[in-house]
Parts: C-alpha cells; structure tokens; sequence
C-alpha cells in the first residue's frame, strides 16, 4: 500500500510565535480535523506549543505529548546527546505511525514554523514518504517579534542572517560582521557570548532583546540596557538593518 491509498494522515501544524490569535484559520481547522494531537515537551512540561493551542482544546482529542529525553544536560554535540536524541525521535516515529495506521489524523503541533527549526521536520523527514503528509505554515518567532516592537527589520538590498546562538561566539562574531541586519535564536544561556559578539561588531546599540514574544507575559528592551544576562530559551534577539532611516 503507497501513501496516497493509506488513510491515516500526518499534518505538520505552525502554531505561531505565542499568541493563540497568530495561528492561522487553517491550522485551527486543522486542528478540529484531527483525531490525534501530538506535541514536543520537557519533562514535567506540557510544551509551547500545546499551550498556545489551548483556546482550540477539544475533548475529542488524543494527546500524544513527545517528551525529549535530554535538553541541556548533555552538550549537543556529544555522542550520547545525538545517541539520545535519534532514538527518540525514531521512538517518536513509531508511536505516531500507530494511529496512522489505525486511519486517524495526526496533526504535531509546532512553534512557529514547522520546517523552521522545528523539531517535526526530524518526523516529517521519517514519515512523508510512507503516509499522506501536510505541513501548515505558521507565523515565525522572529516576526512576531518585530512586528511586537515595531522595528523595521530590513528594506533594499539589506541582507537578513538567521543565527543560532548555540553557535561559538566566534562564528557568531564572523557572520553578524558580514551582514546588515541579524536575527538570533535559540538564546537561553548563550546570551552572554550573544553579547560578546555584538559588542565585538559595534552592534549591541541596535540589538534588541526579546522574550517570550507575542505570548502574555513577554518583555522586550535594549540589550545594551539589560543589566543581567539571563534569558529563557525562547528569547530572540534582533539587530535591525535599514541604517539610514529618513
């Protein structure tokens, strides 16, 4: 049997950056299609993700939450952080592929964009192959918090680089000196060679921190003005191009 004569169906659904009204009409409605909702978590945690889908709750559903064995205690680059981390999503696979074989709908919730970053895109590449597969775009955590803070990212010819803050604090020196405007994700505890890198490259005057963005109890300010560097892991920071504003 091929994916198109199989009834069960996987759905990639962006719940946006936070706020449940930044999802969009199609991800609701995907979510009223579904039959199962799984979603990525912490232990002790119910995730982001099922937190901003909470407005659309359905008593219909099955909650499958996906809980990651290891986040920060074991580096990522480590033998045993990509041991763990592949079995779990192949163990992951597997236990969604059991309603799919049962006929449901399976929809994974996603912050943000799904195929941004997201941990689905490690299902999405297991699985599209062998079942109907659909994936729904969401709002990206870095527009929601531009758009929060009103800051016109880039215009022109500005270039725009998307950076991971787990990188060292070399790379990201090299790379926001060879660009206009900068987005930085995955803070947490990296905001302090954040910092340094911005302050290597003349940039930390424009740098804007964000947190929690768009959700209920974000924050956002100068990042030359925060006086401590810590920082929840969904924090963005963001250095806006268009230099020379009229």
């Amino acid at each position: 049997m091929n994916a198109q004569t199989k009834t069960g169906r996987l759905i990639g659904v962006g719940t946006g950056p936070g706020d449940p009204e930044l999802m969009t009409l199609k991800a609701v409605r995907a979510l009223e299609e579904a039959d199962v909702v799984a979603y990525f978590a912490k232990r002790g945690s119910n995730g982001n993700a099922r937190g901003i889908v909470g407005p659309y709750f359905r008593e219909a559903w099955v909650e499958l939450p996906l809980v990651y064995p290891v986040t920060t205690e074991i580096h990522k680059d480590s033998k045993d952080y990509r041991t763990a981390i592949s079995d779990f999503y192949e163990a992951s696979v597997q236990r969604i592929e059991t309603h799919l074989e049962d006929g449901k709908t399976v929809a994974v919730l996603s912050e943000g964009d799904p195929l941004f970053y997201g941990s689905y895109m490690h299902l999405h590449v297991r699985l599209a192959g062998r079942w109907p597969t659909e994936v729904i775009p969401g709002v990206t955590a870095m527009s929601g918090c531009w758009s929060q803070t009103g800051v016109p990212i880039v215009q022109g010819d500005d270039i725009l680089t998307v950076l991971p803050g787990t990188l060292s604090e070399y790379e990201l020196t090299r790379r926001l000196a060879d660009t206009h405007a900068a987005v930085i994700m995955k803070v947490g505890r990296n905001l302090p060679k954040i910092r340094a890198a911005l302050t290597a490259t003349g940039l930390l005057d424009r740098a804007i921190y964000v947190e929690r963005g768009t959700m209920a109890n974000t924050r956002s300010e100068r990042l030359a003005d925060k006086t401590n560097d810590d920082a929840p892991y969904f924090s963005i920071v963001l250095v806006p191009g268009w230099a020379e504003k009229p």
